[in-house]
């Protein structure tokens, strides 16, 4: 029988649907090879390692049936969302995304991280930062050593992961630099058709002020109008209560 080399994402791993014994491969009883199920699933997270892939722990335990989801956040975008996950391959295979538009603690990032928590169960890639972490990470590319994280290796993560979550877009001060990192990264996902999910507390008009009507056109493509979220911050309104 013939041995089947381990790549990177499969070593001292077991099959996550149990059929193969952890190399990706299920071995015929005339010694020929098939992929196993778990194989693209598993090599697509090995290949985008290196990207924020892992819900904060603050939003770990969030769910649609639960506080504050359950009784803070507008009804009507709620439902919108849930619908959204519910159909969740279909939108990230067709790359339709979600914009959550609104005021300061109405609930947009918890709402997202909804979504990216419901994308990572489904064993989907997704890349999770607030856009003044992503400028810094892509930054700190540029001072990587001979053989380490590049430029050009890091954004093709970005670009390939089956989801982009950005919290707080248009929070970065403005420059030449951070509009051009913003259309590149959007661009390429928009013409690759893949999904993004973002927050802002900017409206459609100050956002495109800040990150460039180019980059926003491209979002109103893969995101569709977004969805409002206004109202007294929930954060502070919880922290009167507990005084």
């Amino acid at each position: 029988m013939p041995a089947i080399a381990r790549s990177e994402p499969f070593r001292q791993q077991s099959c996550p649907v149990g059929v193969c014994d952890g190399s990706g491969w299920i071995l015929e009883e005339d010694d020929s090879a098939r992929e196993c199920e778990c194989r693209q699933p598993r090599l697509r997270r090995g290949r985008n390692r290196g990207v924020a892939s892992v819900l904060p722990r603050k939003f770990q335990g969030v769910s649609f049936d639960r506080p504050p989801v359950s009784t803070e956040i507008e009804p009507m975008v709620v439902r919108v969302v849930r619908t959204w996950v519910e159909d969740l391959e279909a939108n990230l295979e067709s790359g339709r995304g979600l914009w959550l538009m609104g005021d300061t603690g109405t609930g947009k990032t918890t709402l997202a991280m909804l979504v990216s928590k419901a994308a990572l169960e489904q064993n989907r890639s997704v890349a999770i930062y607030s856009l003044p972490k992503l400028l810094a990470r892509i930054r700190r590319t540029y001072d990587s050593e001979p053989g380490g994280d590049s430029y050009l290796s890091f954004f093709e993560r970005l670009t390939s992961v089956d989801l982009l979550h950005i919290d707080d877009l248009g929070a970065e001060k403005r420059s030449d630099w951070v509009l051009e990192q913003l259309y590149a990264l959007i661009n390429e996902r928009y013409e690759a058709q893949r999904s993004v999910l973002v927050t802002t507390n900017l409206d459609q008009r100050e956002l495109e002020e800040q990150i460039g009507p180019r980059t926003v056109s491209r979002l109103v493509e893969i995101c569709g109008d977004p969805l409002p979220l206004f109202g007294p911050d929930h954060r502070v309104q919880a922290r009167a209560v507990g005084e």
